[in-house]
């Protein structure tokens, strides 16, 4: 596949202006919504109440999940699964980044976030500080009724679950560390002058692995972490946030692309998609901050010590697939690429569940939503790295073709 043919990477300058400026928008979201949270803080819990309930506990936030569709759709729709079965082509580093994804990232993820805000930060986190999330799904809990570390309690009418705070966070940091890829690394690997047709490969492998193992590794760090593990949530969840736009971008690539040609697709409507998914991402996001729009102006600390990990797991990520793509003898096109996947996070992925897991207001919403603070700064500043170092490995003759 060259680079003509990559959906994200088919304009010369490799970032559209919402990309390019991710970072801005968040923040200017972050203002917004603490701003929403002031003026109007009946108006977004209004919108959240538009939910599904099961047992008197709210599951699905009807707007969250309308724009959360809209956010992973353009991601799914842009996958061809031609490419997914030609990955044997590419053997070692479609194993390799399977292998750091799945088997090294979650864990990673897991020790430095519970070392960094269950231990060195829970001082200024506050160690009696509590949060309040949702109830299991389907669990039959009665007000005072014990959960993993939490205790059911009843606020504004509805039973939720109290919990230390800090371990809030850390369930945000774990949905972060299992959720690998988005369609954001194709535009860091097109950068960086990788593989773009191995970046490709492995969004749509990554997607398809999701669909078992999110909800598998999920539920046993957050148990491991002594936090509720709502498993009927968590597999509906990946239905909901991962299957059903999987299914409905497979269906109508298939659908668009017969009825108008792929050049239609590729030229005319992959390029409306990318501000949808930025404008629906941006809206959650203002959303989630009218809830926690209060945590913050009273501790604005708070995005630091969380940051914080997820700028070290980050860069420890890249540089054990940069480090071992070195070793087994990867080509510099693969081996950019193999890096950055395993860094970047499925941060939309990670957002929806951790809303529908525990609620838009919660410290492990709180906490995805500053995986997405950082993801653009941090992964530019790799990407540079990459460039700067692609002299360390060898190089294939042409770009974009897979090669082992």
């Amino acid at each position: 596949m060259d680079t003509e043919e990559t959906s994200l990477a088919s304009e010369d300058r490799g970032m559209g202006f919402f990309e390019r400026y991710l970072t801005v928008w968040v923040a200017l979201c972050i203002f917004a919504g603490i701003a929403l949270g002031k003026l109007a803080p009946g108006f977004a819990k209004t919108l959240d109440g538009m939910a599904i309930y099961v047992n008197e506990a709210p599951v699905i936030s009807i707007p969250i999940a309308l724009c959360l569709f809209f956010m992973m759709y353009p991601i799914m729709v842009k996958i061809d699964f031609r490419e997914v079965l030609k990955a044997g082509k590419a053997v070692r580093p479609v194993g390799l980044t399977l292998f750091i994804n799945w088997a090294i990232k979650p864990f990673t993820m897991y020790a430095i976030a519970s070392f960094f805000l269950g231990t060195l930060f829970l001082g200024f986190i506050g160690p009696d500080a509590v949060d309040y999330v949702k109830l299991p799904l389907g669990a039959d809990l009665a007000v005072g009724d014990t959960y993993g570390v939490g205790q059911v309690v009843m606020v504004d009418g509805l039973k939720t679950l109290q919990v230390p705070l800090w371990r809030s966070y850390l369930a945000g940091c774990i949905l972060l560390g299992i959720a690998p890829c988005t369609a954001m690394v194709l535009v860091w690997s097109f950068l960086a002058k990788g593989n773009d047709g191995h970046t490709l490969v492995m969004v749509a492998i990554n997607s398809l692995t999701m669909l078992v193992l999110y909800g598998l590794l999920g539920g046993f760090l957050l148990g491991v972490g002594k936090l509720p593990v709502p498993w009927q949530a968590l597999l509906l969840s990946v239905g909901v946030y991962v299957a059903l736009p999987l299914i409905a971008g497979y269906l109508s690539r298939r659908w668009l692309i017969a009825a108008r040609g792929e050049q239609w697709f590729k030229k005319k409507f992959l390029p409306v998609l990318t501000p949808v998914t930025i404008a629906a991402l941006l809206i959650t996001l203002i959303l989630l901050f009218s809830f926690k729009g209060e945590t913050i102006v009273q501790n604005p600390f708070t995005i630091l010590w969380i940051a914080i990990p997820l700028f070290l797991q980050t860069v420890l990520i890249f540089l054990l697939g940069y480090g071992l793509s070195k070793t087994m003898g990867l080509s510099y096109e693969n081996a950019a690429p193999t890096a950055m996947i395993g860094a970047s996070n499925h941060f939309e992925v990670a957002i929806a569940t951790s809303a529908m897991l525990y609620g838009l207001s919660s410290g492990a919403a709180l906490a995805t939503v500053v995986g997405v603070l950082i993801e653009v700064p941090v992964m530019l500043m790799l990407v540079k790295f990459c460039i700067r170092t692609q002299n360390w490995f060898r190089h294939e003759p042409t770009r974009n073709v897979h090669h082992s």
